[in-house]
């Protein structure tokens, strides 16, 4: 009997990881690119219930680009830091999107607005990925993200390739340390602290917090970005099938939809029903793994404990299956 069931368990196990592996227990690459004339330091923020990845933190020289993998089922932000350096005492730190660190590696911590942001939930609700490129937090530097792969009408190329430091209004510009250039745009939240501005208080809701004259500034420079805080029918996307992404800082300036997504569909005007479902926060803060009702809780990835666990009851079945018959 034991040699029969060797037999069966080493026929069966290799079949049965290997469609672990075909049902999505596999990675999600994250390319960054810096097409800046200087060099980009790079944080990620992993949400709370997602794990860290390899790296929080690293330089990315003009012209560079450095991959990054994540589970199927990551979520977080990712964004570029500028005009960083490091004092005698060792302590790291940046002009727009520090971390607070002090430290290359973010370590957990979070953007300091303003900053351009990344912002993802893979194999979230409904098994699709979510992403956008948000201003809420403000503006830095320009940034694309185009999904390698993937499916879906609305699986297509965002950011905002505009750069609005040289627009921003004074009320709202961050200038250089020598005061001659204007090197971050704040947005309208940041700078004045206002209910209508930060749609918080009695400005909680999509009907109660529309657009400002300063989130419009935004959105009509970059169309397919968030600009405030329920911006959500145009500025939300989603893809089926796992795509990969490239993360440009600084595409040139002739970047269009068509030419970066290499003939993918680019009609950004049809937004799922499952995105209004979240507002501009939804990625960063997990909204989307809204319950164990979700179709994406089946979803997740597994780790080595997870796949040693379904081997093991799997092996358990073949045993009852093999006594028993």
């Amino acid at each position: 009997m034991a040699p029969q069931l060797t037999s069966i368990i080493s026929l069966l196990l290799p079949v049965f990881i290997s469609q672990l592996f075909i049902n999505g227990v596999m990675s999600t690459t994250f390319i960054m690119i810096n097409k800046c004339d200087y060099t980009v330091w790079p944080g990620i923020l992993s949400n709370a219930d997602a794990p860290a990845l390899s790296t929080t933190g690293f330089a990315l020289q003009k012209g560079e680009s450095k991959t990054i993998t994540a589970p199927t089922s990551w979520g977080g932000r990712m964004w570029g830091r500028t005009l960083c350096s490091e004092d005698s005492n060792g302590k790291f730190s940046c002009v727009t999107g520090d971390c607070g660190s002090n430290k290359v590696e973010c370590s957990g911590s979070g953007a300091a607005p303003p900053a351009t942001l990344a912002e993802f939930k893979l194999d979230g609700y409904g098994g699709l990925d979510y992403y956008d490129v948000s201003l809420v937090d403000g503006y830095n530097l320009p940034m694309l993200v185009v999904p390698q792969g993937g499916s879906g009408q609305n699986c297509s190329t965002t950011g905002c390739v505009v750069d609005l430091n040289g627009a921003c209004p004074s009320e709202l510009k961050v200038m250089s340390e020598d005061g001659r250039d204007g090197v971050a745009c704040k947005s309208a939240c940041e700078a004045f602290q206002q209910p209508q501005y930060c749609c918080n208080g009695a400005y909680s809701t999509p009907d109660t917090c529309k657009p400002s004259s300063y989130s419009q500034i935004f959105k009509n420079a970059c169309p397919h970005a968030y600009s405030y805080a329920y911006d959500d029918k145009t500025s939300t996307f989603t893809c089926a099938s796992g795509p990969d992404y490239t993360i440009t800082f600084c595409p040139t300036p002739n970047t269009s939809q068509k030419s970066s997504e290499g003939g993918k569909n680019t009609d950004t005007s049809t937004t799922t029903n499952n995105s209004a479902l979240v507002n501009s926060t939804m990625v960063y803060e997990g909204a989307l793994d809204q319950s164990g009702a979700s179709p994406s809780t089946c979803r997740h990835v597994l780790g080595s404990h997870g796949i040693s666990v379904i081997i093991s009851i799997t092996v358990a079945t073949l045993l009852t299956l093999t006594f028993f018959n």
